[in-house]
Formats: C-alpha cells, structure tokens, sequence
C-alpha cells in the first residue's frame, strides 16, 4: 500500500491528541458560515447506579459505558492493553491502557490518520470490525476486519499509544475476527472466522480456522485449516462462531470463541486440544458465558453477552472483558454494546466466566492490582464529563463520521469551530460533527453556541445520531423568508428526507454572534430538546419524543448514540441536488 504523503497524514491527526504539523486551512471557502461551540457538557445516572453502589474493594460493571463492543485485552508485563470496535467512525479502533483491569485511559487510536483506510461512503455498522491485540518481541499487533473496504489487514507499533503501522493486508485470511496467537516454540497461527466447507447447511453457518503466520515476512503460511464447523454442538445447527482466540496454559491449547450472534442468544464457548491446529474438544457444559433463556421481566437486565477475551494476572489469576448491553425496554438500548469485565475460575482444566442461569452481576469485588496511574476519566457508574475545548486537541474519545479528508475545525480561544459545509449529517458522507458517546439510559448533553446562519438552510448545533437514516437534530437555522428559527428535526427511517423532518420550531431573533445554549435530555425511549437565549433560562422545544429510534432494534447495526455538535451549509440554489 502507499504511504499516506506528509499532507495528507497532518489533515487528521493536527487537532486530535497525534497532533505533529501545522494545519492546512479549515475550509477551502473562507466565507462559510462558521459554528463556535464554547463547551460541551455531558452527564449521566441510570436505575442501576442507584440500585448497585460498590465500595471501595468493588468496582461496577460495564466497565466501559456506551459503546465500546468486542473488548479485546491483552497483558504486556503489569500492564493490560484493551482495543474495541468503531466501526466506520473515526478515529477508529481505541486503544486503552490499565493496570487494575477496572479502570482504563485512552491512550491513542489505532486508525487516526487518512490514507490507512477508505471507509468510501459505508453505512456506520461497517468498516472497522473486532480487533485483537497480540504482543511479542517488543511489538504489539491489532489485526482486524475492513468490512467492505479491504478485507483483514494487519497493523504495528512498538508503543501502543501509536502511530500504528499502515494496514498490511491479509488475502489469505478470508473471513472476520482475525486474531494472532503466538506459541512458546516461536511458531504463530490467525485464527479467524470464515466460510464452513463446502456449502453452507443453513443461515449463520460458519467455521473457524486457522493459517500458519511469519512474523518477519508479515505473510501468512500455507493454507488455511478447519479447526471448527458450525460451532460446539453441531446438531442443533448453531450459528455464527466468531471471535476466536487461542490460549494455552497447563500444556493445552484452549479455543474461545462466540456463538449464537450478537443479540439476546449471544454466548461464549470453549474447546481445547493438545494441539493448536487441533481437533479441537468442546467443554461438557458449555457455553461459559451468557444470559439467553432468563427471564425477560427480570429488573434491570443485562443480556447478549458474549464476545470474551480472556487475560491472565500477574498473580496467576484470570479474568474476561466481554460485550453485553444493557436494555431499557424489549431488546431496546441506545447506548450499544459495552465493555463488562468477570474474573475466570478454572474447573476441572476448563474455564468458566459465569455458570449457565446466572446474572451478570453490577458490582464485583476488584482485582488484586495495582490502580491505575494517573486515574482516569470515569468510564463506569454515574458520571458528569465537561470539555472546555481549551486544549491543544479534542478528546480521543471525540469521533467524527468516516474519514476526513480535509480540515474542517479547529479548537481557537477555548472554543471548538465547525466550518460549515453542504455535507449531511444523513447523506452517507463526512459531515461537519464531531460528538461522543451516549454513555447512560439517562442523560443528558448541552452546550453553547454562537452561529449565524447566512442563508437559508444553514444550521448549526446539536445531533443525537445512530446513523445516517436515524437522528435527531436541534439547532439554529434561517427559513426561506430569512427568519432565524429554533428548530428539532428528526429521521426516522431512509423514507425520511436526508435532512430530517422538522417536528417543532420556534421563531428567534438572537444578536449576531450572541450565545443560544442548547440541550438534548435522554430519558431511556424519550428525549427531550430545550433551548435557552440567555443563561438558565431553558425552554422545551419538544418533549417526550420517541428515541427508540436511536436504537439497535429500530435503527440496526452494531453502534450506539451519539451526542455532538454539527454544522451545515444550505445550498445556495435550493434547487441544486446535493
């Protein structure tokens, strides 16, 4: 592949944490209209902080709020290193560092610069799939699936901060959830999900396999070996065994994989062999993790669990990250797949994360280890997390809408400026947002803004989005008889206008460059949107609006909501097509 020219690596990472070059300017139109957002403030508090408080020797699942799906974690010494999906947000593939396994700081992302990958105009449950994390020889790998975009790829970096390597690609490897497993005698093998033998049997059957690796040429070896078809207990057709990673401990190799997809019959299974390459034996019980077949009026459920990486201690003890959601209605969650964290216990040679029947638990007694130094932002429980923009950089944890290619911010006098631009924040395009995660069933996110919308059809201000098909948008914009009007626009499905339906408004007449607070309030399935023209002094634009838009069961996909500011330009000529 190419390597990205001294330009094009600057475009992205001048103005995130990577930060090493002078910016090119922000919009090739200096006369755009410009969105300035002095602050954004986020906070949150669902039933089960209330319900479950740990102490001082507990520490409260999900460990990472929101969505942070397929947790990959990995352990180099006394450190654990922990990387998630993002799919086709950007930057993508967070990489976290802990000592304690609770608490985590984002330390880089592994996909931050444009030119490593093109994710063209993919829906946002595309691109980058699971990544797994592998270490040896002073290098650390994340091997991963560009869904639709490339295929598997590998990517390295002697510090996991970064910068990772550009993607070396794996054509050999066909299929999803690569991982590298490395044996003491030195040799190495990908394991990743694939297409069964011969034709598939039925819907979701799938394999697992694995493929010889050189680690000095960076190229695979030989042809792929099946290690498992259909899944453990092939008579009742299972589908979907994915994630697979190798682990060896007391001489055999254990195979731990997913099975049953990622919704409410999500679990976690286990096989083991003498050999890496097999045959493979599944455990008597499986499967070793997950929540289907509980009762669905059970208060405050947590469900699809699965997709575990397991990690040992540096005392001998093991536990497991693993995704699980936590719904607030019938499979209804807005805030994703999260990251969970459960010790292991080892029976009879086989490892057990939670016994078949029983509930993932809220509060857990903590890891014998170290804390984490520094101490991180809070990631768990409930929370309040303000960004003054007066730093050199956005948060890592910011992300923007697939790749850019341009600048189109910057962080100036302690405020974020948006340059606004005709892509829509519906349009399966790169628009003009940066936002983060919704972190709780209850929350709530606000911010001030100065904005003067030129024309008509500018605007600027806040969105709540899944995808380009389910969003919500309130913010300040100008009509076609030059009115300025406050304004919640909603789609709710691809039949919608790429723009959204307006379902409420209010006429305002704000000074040019006077602030107009903004702010969207989660309350599980409904949200609601107020404004305020001076300080608060809030006004309800539209309350008790229906969110399970925003959610996996209505919206589709792998993602969550997120909540962040956006700014786009109207179309000179309305009539132009976009």
């Amino acid at each position: 592949m190419i390597r990205p020219s001294l330009i094009a690596l600057c475009l992205l990472v001048a103005g995130t944490a990577q930060a090493r070059a002078p910016l090119r300017p922000a919009s090739d139109r200096p006369d755009a209209p410009k969105a300035a957002f002095d602050w954004f403030e986020y906070t949150g508090a669902d039933p089960s902080d209330a319900a479950f408080k740990p102490t001082s020797a507990q520490y409260a699942n999900p460990i990472l709020k929101g969505t942070y799906p397929d947790p990959a974690v990995m352990r180099v010494g006394q450190d654990f290193y922990l990387a998630s999906s993002t799919f086709a947000w950007f930057p993508g593939l967070p990489v976290f560092h802990s000592t304690d396994l609770v608490h985590w700081n984002q330390i880089g992302n592994a996909i931050d610069r444009p030119g490593m990958l093109d994710f063209k105009r993919l829906g946002l449950s595309r691109a980058v799939f699971a990544p797994t994390l592998s270490h040896r020889d002073g290098l650390f790998y994340i091997l991963n699936t560009c869904v639709d975009c490339g295929g598997n790829f590998l990517i390295t970096a002697k510090d996991p901060k970064g910068p990772w390597s550009d993607p070396v690609w794996l054509p050999a490897v066909a299929g999803i959830d690569p991982y590298l497993f490395f044996d003491d005698d030195g040799g190495a093998l990908i394991v990743f999900n694939g297409e069964p033998p011969g034709k598939p049997e039925y819907s979701g059957h799938r394999a697992i396999w694995a493929i010889g690796y050189d680690a000095r040429t960076q190229k695979t070896i030989g042809e792929p070996k099946l290690l498992l078809d259909k899944g453990v207990n092939p008579a009742a057709k299972p589908i979907w065994p994915e994630g697979p990673h190798i682990l060896k401990k007391d001489g055999w190799y254990y195979l731990v994989a997913a099975e049953g997809g990622t919704a409410e019959g999500h679990s976690q299974v286990v096989l083991r062999s003498k050999s890496a390459l097999g045959p493979y034996a599944p455990y008597t019980h499986n499967p070793i993790l997950t929540q289907r077949g509980l009762p669905k009026n059970r208060p405050l459920p947590i469900t699809s669990a699965g997709h575990a990486t397991l990690v040992d201690t540096p005392d001998g003890k093991w536990w497991a990250t693993f995704l699980a959601v936590r719904p607030y209605g019938d499979d209804l969650y807005n805030t994703g797949r999260e990251t969970f964290l459960l010790p292991v216990e080892w029976k009879d040679g086989w490892p057990i994360i939670l016994e078949d029947g029983r509930t993932i638990p809220y509060v857990h007694a903590k890891p014998d280890l170290p804390a984490t130094a520094p101490a991180p932002p809070p990631t768990a429980g409930a929370f309040t997390v303000r960004e003054e923009f007066d730093g050199q950089a956005l948060p890592l944890s910011w992300v923007t809408l697939r790749i850019p290619q341009q600048r189109w911010w910057r962080l100036e006098s302690g405020k974020l400026v948006l340059t606004a631009r005709p892509e829509t924040i519906g349009g399966m395009t790169q628009p003009s947002f940066w936002g983060r995660r919704q972190q709780h069933i209850n929350a709530s996110a606000s911010t001030l803004m100065r904005f003067d919308p030129a024309k008509a059809g500018d605007k600027a201000g806040m969105v709540a989005v899944q995808n380009d098909d389910h969003f919500f948008f309130l913010g300040l914009t100008r009509d076609a008889s030059g009115q300025a009007k406050i304004v919640l626009e909603r789609r709710a499905g691809s039949g919608d206008p790429v723009d959204g339906v307006q379902v409420a408004s209010a006429p305002v007449a704000p000074k040019a460059g006077a602030p107009v607070w903004l702010k969207i309030t989660a309350r599980g399935g409904l949200y609601d949107f107020a404004y305020a023209l001076a300080p608060g002094r809030w006004t309800t634009l539209k309350a008790g609006e229906d969110g399970t838009i925003l959610s996996t069961k209505k919206a589709g996909g792998f993602v969550g909501a997120l909540l962040g500011v956006y700014a786009h330009e109207g179309l000179a000529d309305p009539g132009q097509d976009r």
